[in-house]
């Protein structure tokens, strides 16, 4: 049985993680890590956990619980784990970072997009980006996983068949995303109220959103060439959910059936993407609650571009679920333990 330390466990990701790790067949949490909520019962903070979860909130001394399980989840603020890791913790036990902390492998370009100093870029060479259907051989060996955000999660999905094989023109790609209010977090924000939310929609962090870097890293990868995107998310009134659609310039003159036979090539046998059927849209209330990535395209001939459409939802895919998932891999269990989630509907 694989001990399990989560610390951060009160935020929404780290209640999901708490929620699917109940069902994981060989995982125990042993400690529920929440500097606010110390000495309260978990179960109290969240009590769809009432007699399911009986512990008491403990706080983040990561140092002892390092000697206590054999994988640390860290869903906490960027800056935490750069301000604590070391060797020693490394040297005892695994660890999977929600924040971006080791996300971006240029020190400057993390510092500059999230205003804060990194504490240990020592550890970002070795840090593997924990997108499973891209990097799982380096995930299996590894002992620090930066687990990818939400928005690059779906963003980098939906495109990256297109952008490995070459048939989009990347200067031209533009990121349309829309997410659910959880993905801002569980504090207390005026934007996030109900009546500052509820019957509206609006952009935000326009041209200086901090997924912005990740996705164009990653895509850098795939495409093998720098990647400058146009990103813009929007906030939508619901609780979970991101819908990406993404417009390129198509390179190659493609047809519809070559390019669902590119994304088949990457994604056939991969459990937890689905490519959709012709002409079907993907939906965010089709992968809520589960680990799923919907996804399919367009091709508008009139413009020459294609459209790509993604959903997730945030806080499993985007979140937790791919924690699990790369946690799975790298103790060498069935990479789908604890996710086989049928989505939520209604």
């Amino acid at each position: 049985m694989i001990k399990v330390g989560i610390i951060g466990a009160t935020g929404y990701a780290g209640g999901e993680l708490v929620r699917i790790l109940m069902g994981h067949k060989e995982a125990e949490i042993v400690w529920y890590g929440s500097r606010s909520y110390i000495d309260q019962k978990y179960a109290d903070v969240y009590r769809n956990m009432f007699q399911i979860v009986d512990a008491k909130c403990m706080d983040d001394n990561i140092e002892a619980l390092a000697d206590q399980v054999d994988v640390i989840f860290t869903a906490t603020p960027q800056g935490f784990l750069a301000s604590v890791i070391n060797e020693n913790i490394l040297g005892k036990t695994k660890i999977v970072d929600l924040s971006a902390d080791f996300r971006i492998k240029d020190v400057k370009v993390y510092e500059k997009w999230y205003g804060i100093e990194h504490k240990s870029p020592q550890f970002i060479e070795e840090a593997v980006y924990g997108l499973c259907e891209v990097n799982r051989d380096k995930v299996k060996g590894a002992r620090l996983i930066a687990n990818p955000g939400c928005y690059t999660t779906c963003s980098i999905l939906t495109a990256y068949p297109l952008a490995k094989e070459g048939i989009i023109d990347m200067r031209t790609l533009i990121v349309d995303a829309k997410s659910g209010t959880s993905g801002a977090g569980r504090g207390a924000k005026v934007p996030n109220l109900f009546c500052e939310v509820n019957e509206n929609m609006k952009a935000y962090g326009v041209a200086s959103h901090r997924h912005t870097p990740e996705i164009e890293e990653q895509l850098g990868y795939a495409s093998g060439e720098n990647v400058t995107i146009s990103f813009t998310p929007h906030l939508v009134p619901m609780n979970r959910g991101i819908l990406a659609t993404e417009y390129a310039t198509l390179k190659k003159d493609v047809t519809g059936e070559g390019v669902k036979a590119i994304y088949d090539k990457y994604y056939a046998d991969e459990k937890f993407v689905r490519v959709l059927g012709e002409g079907v849209c993907p939906e965010t209330k089709w992968v809520e609650g589960s680990n799923y990535v919907d996804i399919n395209f367009k091709i508008d001939p009139r413009t020459n571009r294609i459209i790509m459409m993604g959903a997730i939802d945030n806080l499993v895919k985007g979140a937790a679920g791919q924690a699990v998932q790369n946690m799975n891999l790298m103790f060498g269990l069935p990479e789908t333990e604890g996710l086989e989630l049928v989505p939520m509907f209604p």
